[in-house]
């Protein structure tokens, strides 16, 4: 137990307090010994061999998973350029309805976006016709618009080049059109 002797306002004794001791009575526990520098029983962490069989346990596990990731990933940017080359389409579509033809292959995908200024003038252009900035396809190439198409003649020719961005080829390298 504690005593403290507390004052007080001038002219006034002052009285005693009584507490408890903050710490449990009894022996205190010994000082723990200095650790020599360089080596430690305490000291833990992981030895070379086992982070190279942590490493070599990835290794083999990314090995097996990597094909089939990747694999899939050429259908994945397939499967994009098809909704992309859909939803440009639809654009073009809402575009000839407002103005009675499709943009022009000089004009572009641009019309959809921004008013064309050269012949033929849009009468009715409502836009912009998409949501989001023009796309390019998934390797990073610009769709191409040909219009009047020459597959579609009364209409026009939306394609994307694959990953090769020249025409034909097979696999990821294969063309992705709108007809």
């Amino acid at each position: 137990m504690l005593l403290w002797d507390v004052p007080l306002r001038r002219g006034q004794t002052s009285i005693a307090v009584v507490g408890i001791e903050p710490y449990p009575l009894g022996p205190k526990p010994p000082p723990r010994p200095p650790i020599p520098r360089g080596r430690s029983m305490d000291r833990r962490g992981f030895t070379l061999i086992e982070i190279l069989v942590v490493i070599a346990v990835i290794a083999l596990l990314a090995s097996l998973v990597a094909p089939n990731v990747f694999g899939h990933l050429g259908t994945a940017k397939d499967a994009t350029a098809r909704a992309q080359v859909e939803m440009l389409s639809a654009a073009l579509d809402a575009y000839r309805l407002d103005n009675g033809h499709y943009p022009t292959s000089q004009q572009g995908l641009q019309a959809l976006m921004v008013a064309p200024t050269s012949d033929p003038r849009p009468g009715n252009w409502r836009g912009p016709y998409l949501r989001k900035a023009l796309p390019s396809d998934p390797w990073g190439n610009p769709y191409q618009l040909t219009s009047p198409g020459t597959v579609n003649l009364n209409g026009f020719d939306l394609v994307s080049y694959g990953a090769d961005g020249t025409a034909g080829g097979e696999g990821e390298n294969a063309d992705i059109t709108s007809w």
